[in-house]
């Protein structure tokens, strides 16, 4: 990964450089940021810096042998340590190396719910375990085969449990010579604060809309009337921005769930957001069911922003556009605080993996009385 295909961060490729240029790089970096901001490829892209044998001011090489085995994430001074679902028989990255891999190469911006859907069609939780702390003691105290810097980069950093965070305290405050760990974090704050003191913190903000823009065009074909859609409802998250040019075909499902649900529940027609409930919960899995719910969200908004006819900042696409016409009078200030707890709730909900027909259900029953109010 080269700082060049991390989108955006200008400052913070910058300041990561002068790490390097100096000879002032910490033996423990924390990278901090939401989701789709480029934790991971920056982390990535650092540590191939550090140890390309030719390179730049600016960049890694991408050629020489240290980069080429970069490029396909199996250097043997790089190692990782992420989440794995906890019921297998040895709950460690390793056993999961090539599927990481393959997943890292495919989309460097993945989030947690991408990942474990690739390894577990359950929905089951992740976690690194304390397996995985012995794993890494084990690997950074051998030494090093060909790099200059032996790497261990911790993704997903807070979803280690106490056990495992407490066992690496130790080698996190003195590790051994020309040794990186490398903690992305998408939750800081729920990491425990020993090993917080332990690190240099590098908080990354969202992408920028001008970045961001300039990467969506390079890779898709935007229409210029859909890119400040598209930007603001990706929010400074690249990954949410692919999903929207990628899968046409959801967010089309998405508006026809979100115009049935509307309709039935101001018909107050009980029996079919049964039926609704029953299909979201089924058909969609929860990554999707969390998305659908941000997509409620971004209409209701948009409905009570249509209000106060102010066109120029309201972000919707055409078919939503036409179906909005006559749905925004619905959508106002007697309801939309009503409307967001009651979205906000059940997202909260289906994160914790709360039965989603219940859910769903649930909600359907708050907006009979709420589209009313």
């Amino acid at each position: 990964m080269l700082f060049s295909q991390v989108i955006g961060q200008n400052h913070y490729k910058q300041e990561l450089r002068e790490l390097v240029h100096t000879n002032r790089i910490s033996h423990a970096l924390l990278f901090a940021a939401p989701e789709g901001a480029g934790a991971l490829p920056l982390a990535i892209a650092f540590a191939q810096y550090i140890n390309c044998e030719h390179r730049s001011e600016t960049d890694s090489c991408g050629v020489c042998a240290s980069c080429v085995k970069y490029n396909k994430l199996q250097h043997p001074d790089l190692h990782f340590a992420f989440p794995v679902v906890t019921s297998t028989k040895n709950p460690v990255s390793d056993n999961f190396i090539s599927q990481w891999r393959e997943a890292v190469l495919t989309q460097p911006y993945l989030n947690l719910d991408m990942w474990l859907e690739t390894i577990s069609d359950d929905n089951k939780q992740g976690s690194i375990q304390k397996e995985e702390s012995k794993e890494i003691l084990r690997k950074l105290n051998l030494k090093t085969y060909e790099a200059e810097y032996k790497v261990m980069i911790v993704w997903m950093a807070e979803k280690m449990n106490e056990s495992c965070a407490n066992k690496l305290l130790k080698i996190l405050e003195e590790p051994p010579q020309k040794t990186l760990f490398l903690l992305v974090s998408e939750h800081p704050e729920e990491l425990m604060a020993t090993i917080i003191s332990r690190t240099q913190l590098v908080r990354i903000p969202r992408i920028d809309s001008e970045s961001m823009r300039a990467r969506l065009r390079e890779e898709f074909s935007v229409n210029d009337s859909d890119m400040p859609t598209i930007l603001h409802t990706a929010g400074g998250n690249y990954l949410k921005a692919v999903q929207l040019l990628s899968s046409e075909g959801v967010n089309d499902d998405f508006y026809n769930y979100f115009t049935q649900l509307t309709r039935f529940a101001y018909a107050k027609n009980v029996p079919e957001l049964a039926k609704l409930s029953d299909t979201l919960a089924a058909n969609l899995g929860r990554e999707k069911q969390k998305s659908f719910i941000e997509y409620c969200l971004k209409m209701f908004r948009e409905n009570f922003v249509l209000n106060y006819k102010k066109p120029e900042i309201v972000y919707l696409y055409k078919t939503e556009k036409d179906f909005s016409e006559k749905f925004h009078p619905f959508i106002n200030e007697r309801n939309i605080s009503a409307l967001t707890k009651t979205m906000n709730e059940a997202y909260y909900h289906i994160e914790r993996n709360g039965s989603a027909k219940i859910i769903f259900f649930d909600v359907c029953l708050k907006l009979v009385v709420q589209l009313r109010s």
